[in-house]
């Protein structure tokens, strides 16, 4: 794996210095940098894949898009809905090339950069892809959906030495609290044996709905791509994470996020647990002692409705006795903490709770001036240098040619932990991970739920 400190790079990395630890709250070194290239010459070529929309209004893909259109020169835009190309093609004044198929526009425009915002279950193969082709990639998480994807992206990254960032903006955002966090439990602010138990909230049941005939500016057969084949129904293409065919629910969706952090802070970034074990339940349409696997192999059938587990309270635990909870909503043994998005940090010392609008608990109101400038100094080694937009993290880091915050090892790690508690909750039993073999331990039926077949033609 390529380090962030690595000294060669094919252009200047400029970066500003971190400056001192502000006494109490947000460190002043929170700012974000000027891009490192003015002229329209000089800046890099930025090609956005799945971009969404509606009255003018962007998804996440498109957002990000507009990120990295602010900071290099944007000359071509894919997406399976031409409406969506022409809505974004009309904020650059119409001059974007404009393509439905994602091998057309890495063929004739060869971009420097290239965004990603499709639905999950295209991010793998589009990434490497566009990775082969020369261009370092920005990708919205979840990034993979199935461990194996996680392995094969991780290798074209390393055989590549393309830049790649994953879109888990709290490695770099939301004014640097969960940095803050990470920083304390592994200094120790909090003792020893700390526990991590972090809230994503549940998904709805909802369906079975009906098949409708795609919007005409629609591909529908291109938009499911890899998946299986399906009818067309706005909730499937509107709501796909709440599917297991595109997605992981929850559990790959805040749980990229908040798991991500977690892990980080326990320091198990670059390994992951060994053991996972909880309970959890289905959406009505799934049936009591559903055959997962063979629904995954095309050997059954579920009703058109969602899928994802509802609930869920979930333990992963590490090889150095580490633990960290999995739940749909946190309520404490005593039944005087409760909550349903974000992570509670305990130790033997204190414990702190962080999402994106709080860092909270006694350890941090208890830092003094001097605890600041030294944790300061801690998240900036944590990050890398000093801590910028994720954005702008990224094309600082293809300048440097480095790897950045959100790293796509890490996030391999990350990804597969929430893949590890999707797997048990469906074989519904305790399962046995070797992280340095990245496979199960004597179980190949949860073995074969490693990866899943992908349709004719959509193959990587």
């Amino acid at each position: 794996m390529s380090s962030r400190s690595s000294a060669s790079s094919r252009r200047r990395f400029l970066q500003t210095s971190a400056a001192a630890g502000a006494a109490f709250g947000v460190p002043l070194f929170w700012k974000k940098t000027a891009s490192a290239r003015t002229s329209a010459a000089d800046r890099l070529t930025v090609a956005s894949i799945g971009v969404g929309g509606s009255r003018g209004r962007f998804s996440q893909g498109g957002y990000i898009a507009m990120k990295a259109a602010a900071l290099g020169q944007t000359i071509a835009v894919c997406d399976v809905d031409q409406k969506h190309n022409d809505e974004f093609n009309a904020k650059f004044d119409n001059r974007l090339q404009m393509f439905t198929d994602y091998r057309d526009l890495l063929d004739k425009t060869k971009p420097d950069i290239v965004t990603i915002g499709t639905p999950d279950h295209w991010h793998v193969p589009i990434a490497i892809a566009a990775l082969r082709n020369g261009a370092d990639v920005y990708c919205e998480k979840p990034l993979t959906l199935t461990i194996e994807e996680g392995r094969q992206i991780t290798q074209v990254v390393k055989e590549t030495g393309r830049v790649f960032q994953v879109g888990t903006q709290q490695r770099s955002e939301n004014e640097g609290r969960f940095l803050k966090a990470i920083a304390m439990v592994r200094e120790g602010y909090l003792g020893k044996d700390v526990r991590a138990h972090v809230a994503i909230g549940g998904a709805p049941d909802e369906g079975p709905f009906e098949a409708t005939q795609p919007p005409p500016e629609l591909d529908w057969n291109m938009w499911l791509g890899p998946a299986p084949e399906a009818l067309y129904m706005d909730e499937r293409r509107q709501m796909f994470r709440w599917f297991f065919e595109y997605s992981g629910g929850k559990m790959t969706d805040w749980g990229a996020h908040h798991i991500d952090i977690a892990q980080w802070a326990l320091g198990h970034e670059h390994d992951g647990p060994v053991r996972v074990s909880g309970t959890g339940s289905f959406p009505a349409a799934v049936p009591d002692n559903f055959d997962f696997p063979a629904w995954l192999a095309g050997e059954i059938e579920l009703p058109n409705a969602f899928n994802t587990a509802t609930e869920f309270h979930i333990t992963l635990t590490y090889a150095d006795g580490a633990e960290m909870t999995v739940n749909h909503e946190y309520r404490s043994e005593d039944g005087k903490t409760e909550f349903g998005n974000g992570i509670l940090f305990e130790g033997s010392e204190g414990r702190i709770f962080v999402n994106r609008g709080r860092l909270t608990g006694r350890p941090v109101e208890e830092l003094t001036k001097a605890d600041h400038e030294k944790l300061d100094a801690v998240i900036a080694d944590l990050y890398g240098g000093t801590p910028v937009g994720h954005m702008q993290n990224f094309f600082d880091c293809v300048a440097a040619r480095k790897d950045p915050v959100s790293d796509v090892y890490t996030h391999h790690r990350t990804m597969t932990s929430c893949h590890l508690c999707n797997i048990a909750l469906m074989l519904r039993r305790e399962l046995h991970w070797d992280p340095v073999k990245e496979d199960f331990i004597g179980d190949e039926q949860a073995s074969a739920l490693k990866t899943r077949p992908s349709r004719p033609g959509f193959t990587v």
